[in-house]
């Protein structure tokens, strides 16, 4: 099936993005054209997923996509945050996209925002992965033959044993019985670096675990980053990822 519906994917570097990627490239529906990723500017990395950006361009040459990146502060207010989105949207506008893919599952509130901030610029949401069982997503991931570690889990959630683990049954089992099988609650995040859709492996090495503590941007809660968004905890651990040619 071929469809003029050009889309970009907003690509996390995780699993939820990659089984968009893969779902929508099964249907057909859109035609994907471009990763879109918001980086923290000050790190040179992926925003909550903490991967480098080295390795997420690994990831778009691997899936043989052009990689949009989007660089922000990493205490960015929430006006600063939409106004620079606004930005790189009318540039994608520009280049003839139409439609927006998203990774999201559950969080309705989030799902709404999206769609809200993109309408102002005419740009279509779409939620491929809207509403399916997290469970059953997650082991079809797995089952697909797609590979990913997990990069990043929520101190109040998980142990920090659960940071650097291969996603995979025995992980899901291993799972508190109040984490989502996805993480859709923010509990942890992936990095994929293998699978039916990648051209090459993306070849990497675990190196120390971190622990970052993130605050609001600023005291006016109308323009935090954070608001609404009272299902995230603000401690997380990190497993630092590097690529494998890497020798420092």
């Amino acid at each position: 099936m071929t469809t003029n519906k050009k889309a970009y994917l907003n690509w996390s570097s995780g699993k939820d993005a990659l089984m968009a990627l893969h779902i929508v490239h099964k249907a057909g529906s859109y035609n994907i054209q471009k990763l879109v990723t918001t980086i923290n500017d000050d790190l040179q990395r992926v925003s909550m997923h903490g991967v480098s950006v080295k390795l997420l361009q690994a990831q778009a040459n691997a899936l043989q996509l052009p990689l949009h990146i989007i660089a922000l502060r990493g205490n960015v207010s929430l006006s600063v945050y939409n106004e620079t989105m606004q930005k790189h949207m009318q540039e994608l506008i520009h280049d003839g996209f139409s439609h927006a893919i998203f990774g999201d599952i559950l969080l309705e509130d989030l799902k709404v925002y999206r769609e809200k901030e993109l309408s102002k610029v005419g740009l279509e949401a779409v939620f491929p992965l809207w509403k399916k069982d997290t469970l059953s997503l997650a082991k079809e991931f797995i089952d697909l033959g797609y590979k990913a570690i997990v990069v990043c889990t929520s101190a109040k959630k998980l142990d920090v044993s659960f940071c650097g683990r291969e996603f995979d049954h025995k992980f899901l089992n291993d799972l508190p019985s109040d984490v989502d099988p996805c993480g859709e609650n923010g509990e942890f995040h992936t990095f994929v670096y293998d699978g039916p859709l990648f051209k090459n492996p993306i070849a990497f090495k675990k190196k120390q675990k971190v622990m970052q503590m993130y605050e609001p941007s600023n005291k006016n809660a109308d323009d935090d980053c954070f608001k609404g968004q009272t299902f995230w905890d603000n401690q997380f651990w990190f497993q630092e990822l590097i690529d494998s040619n890497f020798t420092n």
